[in-house]
């Protein structure tokens, strides 16, 4: 499988924060959705890719290369948005057309004109007369119209409505049909992350929970709903973590360790420590995310 982008022990240290060792792939044509809570590593992981801050150690490969961010080939593979748009608020996007043409030897100008008239935006109208969602597309297609092979997103639907937002991810799928695109997704709307990835990277405390497909992650975890007696039944390997209410209790679980795919059917072999107890239901990624938090846990490996 072709990698996109691969990061090899990535480390990054701060005055109360460590990057630690970082490794991620993104295979070619896939969407890689990176979620953590705040202060988790996101925003330092795409500053150390984009060259914006230098790495202690570690590695990035771009489309195999080793990257430098200085050289203005790099530059072109990669299209970047932002959560906010950095473009001058006098211009209008008929003058950001002939800037753009003299910095990127790739632009195409008719692909550029093409997103403005899909996503409605007005040719001549100053950039600080745009909403956010107007400057957010804006900053998507001027991103998508330079011949990049890998995007990079950082919060790029976040304060959107849920129209643009799905608008946007659209855009997004359209994209990596091609399968030389790909694109990295940092976002706290993990719902969004959830309808267009194809992996989900973890990141909690400067460290990686997990890289994994987001079809496989939704198979192995599950939301056990049962007792507060039935709770304290469940095998310790599969228990991620779990809260209780006046009706009962809530656990994050996960099955299907033995590297086959996880199952519900509470009688297979298969799943000698499947819970008879309770309702079985799937979790969602953010179920997962915040059990992880709340567990205050560095993997996946359940209650020791």
């Amino acid at each position: 499988m072709t990698m996109a982008l691969e990061i090899k022990g990535l480390t990054k240290e701060y005055p109360g924060f460590r990057l630690d060792g970082l490794n991620l792939e993104l295979p070619k044509g896939c969407i890689l959705g990176l979620i953590g809570e705040n202060g988790a590593g996101k925003s330092t992981t795409i500053r150390l890719i984009l060259g914006l801050a230098k790495a202690d150690d570690g590695e990035v490969r771009i489309d195999g290369v080793q990257h430098d961010p200085g050289d203005r080939d790099w530059k072109e593979l990669v299209g970047v948005v932002h959560d906010e748009s950095f473009f001058p608020e006098g211009m209008n996007a008929e003058q950001l057309d002939k800037v753009l043409k003299r910095i990127y030897r790739t632009w195409n100008g008719a692909t550029f004109h093409g997103y403005l008239k899909r996503f409605q935006l007005p040719e001549k109208k100053a950039f600080k007369e745009y909403s956010r969602g107007m400057k957010m597309k804006l900053a998507i297609a001027a991103a998508l119209s330079h011949d990049s092979k890998l995007l990079i997103l950082d919060e790029a639907t976040s304060g959107l409505d849920p129209v643009v937002r799905d608008e946007i991810l659209e855009v997004f799928r359209e994209y990596i049909q091609d399968e030389e695109k790909s694109i990295l997704m940092s976002s706290h709307i993990v719902s969004d992350l959830e309808k267009v990835c194809d992996y989900i990277a973890f990141i909690h405390q400067g460290k990686l929970v997990f890289n994994e497909e987001k079809d496989l992650l939704k198979e192995q975890y599950k939301i056990l709903r049962c007792s507060r007696e039935e709770l304290a039944e469940v095998p310790n390997e599969i228990l991620i973590g779990s809260r209780e209410n006046a009706y009962g209790a809530e656990a994050l679980i996960r099955i299907g360790q033995t590297g086959g795919a996880a199952r519900i059917d509470r009688t297979d072999r298969n799943e000698p420590n499947l819970p008879t107890v309770g309702v079985l239901d799937p979790a969602t990624i953010e179920d997962i995310m915040l059990y992880t938090i709340k567990e205050g846990r560095q993997g996946m490996e359940g209650r020791q």
